[in-house]
């Protein structure tokens, strides 16, 4: 049995420390807004919080969290939080919305730690966040707008 705090929220999970966090979060806690997209990290849909940083929840196993506290989509808040979902709804981001979760997830990590970041900060933070409509431009246009919101 495993402590975890998701959302600020204990649970005890039943389940292998080599589990990956994914699985627990969609299939113990049932927190399915956390996709699963690649299973091997790269396209970036698993992407969670871990102690306030982005991992992808699909490499990250649960042993491996420990006492960290972990924020997924459902429960991530907060004056950025709610700054870059604002923006997301002005600028129509989404097309089909599979991937959203985990680019919502990346660009408030990069803001919560760059104000105002460049194109080129954009793109490095959300390298590895794949969305198979092609939606980058609108994503960049959102972490602006976000962006001179909080300014």
């Amino acid at each position: 049995m495993s402590q975890i705090t998701i959302n600020g929220v204990p649970h005890a999970v039943d389940a292998d420390p080599d589990t990956p966090l994914l699985w627990v979060l969609r299939d113990h806690l049932t927190l399915t807004g956390t996709k699963y997209g690649c299973g091997i990290g790269q396209c970036g849909a698993c992407t969670v919080h871990l102690d306030g940083q982005p991992v992808r929840a699909c490499q990250t196993r649960l042993g491996d969290v420990g006492a960290s506290p972990v924020a997924t989509i459902e429960g991530v808040s907060g004056r950025v939080a709610e700054a870059v979902r604002a923006a997301w709804r002005k600028l129509d981001v989404v097309q089909c919305g599979y991937c959203q979760s985990g680019q919502i997830m990346s660009a408030i990590g990069l803001l919560s730690g760059n104000a105002k970041p460049s194109d080129a900060e954009i793109d490095g933070a959300m390298d590895g966040n794949i969305c198979r409509c092609g939606t980058y431009q609108r994503i960049r246009a959102a972490i602006h707008e976000a962006a001179s919101s909080l300014a």
